[in-house]
């Protein structure tokens, strides 16, 4: 068996086969971040929006995946699930052992990512869209031939654009469920909670941008205290105060198990998905 060569972080040269938003926000902030230079990362695509969007923070865009495979160490699959395995069977004879290959396309397993690409040095990492703006929350999964020094490597690319977490890519439906699928929860309780602004008679831009400050502040006390969210509702909610009142409000409505039972309903479906 081929022993994988560890790849130096301080001279990775990384491809994306794929050039839409996920593989945007990963390049800009591993840039940003100084891990890795805009002279040593590429992708490719023909249309000139795309190649622009890359090309103006440094990125080289060739016109061909074959390109972006033969010019790189790391090479990051950024495609629709759909077009998976289409696109790494058909550059499957340039995926040398010695690449270490990635993917972010939701729902695509390893165990068949490793099939079409001819060999297992491969991981798989869940982030969300957050991403856009550094904050994604990333689960990775270690395919049978990723050594740990593959795992910090990725580690530090996806660090660049939030956190990262490791587990059995078993649990990557439920992943899917909660950080894959969450944004859009929490979009939506900023737009019913910028609503009730409204309602109690604050202005619309007043409104939203003290909801979104609210959960933006919330979710900063929560990670950044490491109190339980529980500690911290408790601390908000004096006795017949205005905050447990609302509160009383979200009980009587189910807010909870709303919330939960979404989380489960967005993984089986995930799992279903996943079938096909």
């Amino acid at each position: 068996m081929t022993i994988p060569i560890p790849i130096p972080a301080d001279s990775i040269k990384l491809g994306f086969i794929g050039a839409g938003n996920m593989a945007e926000s990963i390049a800009r902030g591993v840039v940003k971040s100084g891990v890795v230079s805009a002279s040593r990362i590429c992708t490719a695509h023909r249309s000139l929006h795309r190649k622009q969007a890359f090309s103006s923070f440094g990125v080289h865009v060739f016109d061909t995946n074959e390109q972006v495979v033969q010019d790189s160490d790391v090479i990051v699959f950024s495609v629709k699930p759909q077009i998976v395995k289409e696109v790494v069977s058909q550059l499957r004879p340039l995926l040398t052992k010695q690449k270490l290959l990635v993917s972010v396309a939701a729902g695509v397993k390893l165990v068949d990512l490793q099939e079409w690409a001819g060999h297992s040095r491969f991981i798989r990492v869940m982030p969300n869209t957050p991403a856009a703006v550094g904050q994604a929350a990333s689960v990775m999964s270690l395919g049978e031939t990723a050594t740990e020094e593959d795992a910090d490597l990725i580690a530090s690319l996806f660090g660049a654009i939030g956190k990262t977490w490791r587990a059995d890519e078993k649990l990557f439906d439920a992943v899917t469920g909660l950080s894959g699928s969450g944004p859009a929860y929490i979009y939506l309780a900023i737009e019913a909670l910028a609503d009730g602004g409204v309602a109690a008679g604050l202005p619309r831009d007043l409104a939203l941008g003290l909801a979104s400050q609210t959960v933006l502040g919330a979710a900063a006390m929560a990670v950044n205290t490491g109190k339980h969210p529980g500690q911290l509702k408790d601390a908000v909610a004096s006795p017949g105060g205005t905050t447990i009142a609302g509160i009383h409000e979200l009980e009587k409505g189910g807010f909870r198990g709303i919330l939960m039972n979404s989380v489960v309903a967005a993984t089986n479906r995930s799992r279903e998905m996943s079938k096909r």
